[in-house]
């Protein structure tokens, strides 16, 4: 496929792939359940991880699903692509996997979205409880 200054980018059709793959039916949080932890906060940061799919290592011994052949050699992903449907569900397990301590208490979690919440400024500036 041609980008807009003429150079190519893969194409990689993931269609078969997407057809056999058993769906990870990881649940997107609801808006609503997101403002209903919102009530009452005034301090707000927000996280986007636009790039953080890149970060997620494919599990070592499954790079050969990833395969895809060009005139110039065989290729594997040793991170996830785009274009899996199982992507989405994937990272945001991860993303919640690693924030599990947070989420929910001070932190949103949407795909890459990370929204970070307190009631007033001494309760942001506390240092998180374990």
């Amino acid at each position: 496929m041609e980008k807009k200054d003429g150079s190519l980018r893969p194409c990689i059709d993931y269609r078969g792939w997407n057809d056999i793959t058993v769906k990870n039916c990881y649940p997107l949080p609801l808006m609503s359940s997101a403002f209903e932890l919102l009530q009452g906060a005034t301090i707000f940061t927000k996280l986007d991880l636009r790039n953080a799919y890149h970060l997620v290592r494919i599990r070592e011994g499954d790079e050969w699903k990833t395969t895809f052949n060009t005139p110039t050699g065989h290729f594997e992903y040793l991170v996830m692509p785009f274009g899996l449907s199982i992507s989405p569900a994937v990272f945001q397990a991860l993303v919640n996997d690693v924030l599990k301590d947070m989420v929910d208490r001070f932190v949103f979690v949407y795909l890459d979205n990370i929204l970070m919440f307190s009631q007033n400024e001494r309760q942001a500036s506390a240092p998180a409880a374990t």
